[in-house]
């Protein structure tokens, strides 16, 4: 906002010419408004930083290790484990096709980079009494390209 009304004060004739024509009457509050909507606008179709610097292709690579017990796509259902779509911002525990443990049932838990991030180098160390029998992903990089990935199927 602050930088609109530097606009607003450092080109005056610029706002006066839009207040001038009655058919695009603007002031200074309302350039703000429209401009802090375009930035939303341009902000919501871009991935976070976090994730951005995943490869989804290498992402999904990595998914085939996962493979054996999640799935995910338009036909995903809960095998060994639950179905990962829509998993960013969602309860642990929430899949209705799954029976989770206790542990994660209570674990109160929602799913997020930082969680996930936590959760898939160390899922006992996270949630002691997880039914998720793997020991964990060491490699950051790996982890920000399967999060890349799994972002490609909310």
């Amino acid at each position: 906002m602050l930088a609109i009304k530097h606009f607003c004060l450092e080109r005056p004739r610029a706002v006066q010419a839009l207040q001038a024509c009655p058919a695009h009457h603007v002031s200074c509050a309302r350039i703000g408004s429209l401009a802090g909507l375009a930035l939303a606008l341009v902000l919501a179709g871009q991935a976070p930083v976090s994730y951005a610097a995943g490869d989804i292709v290498a992402g999904k690579a990595t998914f085939a290790q996962c493979a054996s017990c999640h799935a995910v796509g338009p036909s995903a259902r809960a095998g060994f484990g639950p179905q990962l779509n829509g998993l960013f911002g969602r309860p642990a525990a929430a899949t209705p096709d799954y029976k989770y443990s206790a542990a994660m049932k209570n674990s109160g838990i929602v799913w997020s980079e930082k969680t996930l991030t936590a959760f898939l180098k160390a899922p006992s160390d996270v949630v002691p009494g997880t039914k998720m029998r793997f020991y964990g992903i060491s490699d950051d990089k790996k982890i920000a390209n399967l999060l890349a990935y799994l972002h490609t199927m909310q």
